[in-house]
């Protein structure tokens, strides 16, 4: 057996498996997008039995593409787009339902019931989330009042809930392990952050039975081992984490005060604050970044909506570039003295706003506003939105400190040394770019090996992390000011309540 690793990336349009070596380089991947439902306005749904096939796919393409079989892979690690929910028959394994995506904003009327109720301090005493239909614990209650004699199946336990990894591991080791782990079941609104475990009172207060929900385990943990039937040989499952703790600790974000930031479709930025809960003011979440050798690590996180999409929206709806690639050189032709600001709450504004009814808004266009100018607001804007959980997250944390925080990033947008520029000067921050950009994947691949033995430990991995280039700021302070008053003002004009 080599020190080959296998880590599952399975993602919100797509899957991706990817197979690591020894010395931690890509050896092999394979990806398949999959189909996305939208069977009424807000509402967004997948089918798992897609998903379960295109991982079955990835997974022996990218075992392929690597030269090797199953046999030499030591480890298998599983990361997954966070809070899309799963109901499946215990017997069978067959889902009740399609898959509730994460995206899917159906519960809002019951979230804003819930509030009316005056509960959402208590759900975010105990999880350290809001009550929005972000996470999992509404839609896991839309379906069992939903689906047919659902509820009463739960209550016997003839039902199992699981977000994506737990369905996965489920199928994979032919309905044997039946497990998630502390990163994904922060996100369900269901799991007490402090006690680590399920928590009975907010189980009530959503009505959902204890006896369909997971054992929840370690990030790197005996999560089962795969059917030797599916890949050619049995593969221990060693590692599992949520998308976006797995690129946080595919960063080497180990010590409280390090924070990166994924900018795929939308921005997640995430601070370790070691093992300290610390208690957002400023409508940040409070999660766990990851569980090791039984002790918690926390982080605030602060989610923004709209990153990459709003380049999408440049290049397929308004149509001013070919391709996302375009957008830095155009950028950067832009004129210095028009300050335009593209603000893209295309489906709500995220943190530290939380405000779902604010719709996006361009301002200070002038006759000599051309494509130039609104591409740079576009990228500006994901840099702007940076900023603002940056100040939100050092309000709250009463360590942090902006001139000591250098953002590690990753993502697709990350590619564009205009746009990681122009993050580095409206943050007054330095941004690092890591020479391996598949952070994610490589997060759950780390969690998978280290336990395997076949990986460095922490501090190895923390070492081995490289960087391909730093940014440092550049913009002078007078430059930046007037800009973040402009965004600043900009926001507060496009606020429903505003």
């Amino acid at each position: 057996m080599g020190g080959y690793v296998l880590a599952i990336d399975q993602g919100t349009t797509s899957t991706r498996a990817i197979v690591f070596d020894g010395n931690m380089k890509v050896a092999g991947v394979g990806q398949k997008e999959f189909t996305q439902h939208y069977p009424k306005p807000g509402w967004v749904e997948h089918d798992p039995e897609e998903i379960w096939a295109s991982v079955l796919f990835t997974v022996g393409k990218a075992i392929a593409a690597a030269g090797i079989t199953a046999k030499d892979i030591a480890a298998l690690g599983i990361t997954n787009q966070r809070e899309t929910v799963v109901v499946w028959d215990r017997e069978t394994g067959k889902p009740i339902h399609n898959a509730i995506v994460w995206q899917d904003r159906r519960t809002a009327s019951y979230c804003d019931k819930l509030k009316r109720q005056d509960l959402e301090k208590l759900f975010t005493r105990r999880t350290g989330l809001l009550l929005d239909p972000y996470f999992s614990g509404t839609k896991l209650s839309w379906m069992l009042a939903n689906v047919k004699g659902a509820r009463a199946r739960a209550a016997k336990g003839e039902l199992c809930f699981g977000t994506i990894d737990t369905f996965l591991i489920w199928r994979l080791t032919g309905g044997k392990s039946f497990v998630t782990d502390a990163t994904n079941a922060s996100r369900t609104l269901m799991y007490n952050i402090a006690s680590n475990e399920w928590d009975e009172d907010l189980l009530d207060i959503l009505r959902v039975p204890a006896a369909m929900l997971p054992e929840v385990k370690d990030c790197a943990a005996d999560f089962g081992v795969t059917d030797a039937s599916l890949f050619g040989a049995a593969i221990p499952i060693l590692g599992v984490a949520g998308d976006q703790q797995a690129a946080t600790i595919g960063q080497a974000c180990f010590e409280r005060g390090m924070m990166k930031s994924t900018y795929g479709t939308g921005c997640f930025a995430l601070l370790n604050t070691g093992t300290d809960i610390v208690r957002s003011k400023n409508r940040l979440l409070t999660t766990i970044a990851y569980r090791l050798d039984g002790e918690t690590t926390y982080a605030l996180e602060g989610s923004i909506f709209i990153a990459g999409a709003a380049v999408q929206w440049l290049r397929d709806g308004l149509k001013v570039i070919k391709s996302a690639a375009d957008s830095g050189a155009l950028a950067e032709k832009a004129d210095p003295l028009q300050e335009v600001y593209l603000v893209p709450a295309f489906t709500g504004l995220g943190a530290p706003h939380w405000d779902p009814d604010a719709r996006g808004a361009i301002f200070g266009l002038t006759r000599n506003t051309g494509p130039e100018e609104i591409v740079r607001a576009a990228l500006e804007a994901v840099c702007y939105q940076s900023r603002d959980l940056l100040d939100a997250m050092h309000k709250d944390w009463r360590n942090g400190n902006g001139k000591e925080t250098v953002l590690r990033v990753d993502g697709g947008m990350v590619a564009s040394d205009w746009t990681m520029q122009r993050l580095a000067d409206l943050l007054d921050a330095p941004v690092d770019r890591p020479t391996i950009l598949e952070t994610t994947a490589l997060g759950a691949a780390w969690l998978a090996g280290s336990r395997a033995g076949v990986w460095p430990d922490r501090e190895g991995f923390a070492k081995a992390w490289a960087r391909n280039r730093r940014f440092e700021p550049a913009m002078d302070e007078k430059t930046r000011s007037g800009k973040l008053k402009g965004w600043k003002d900009a926001v507060r004009r496009t606020l429903s309540a505003g």
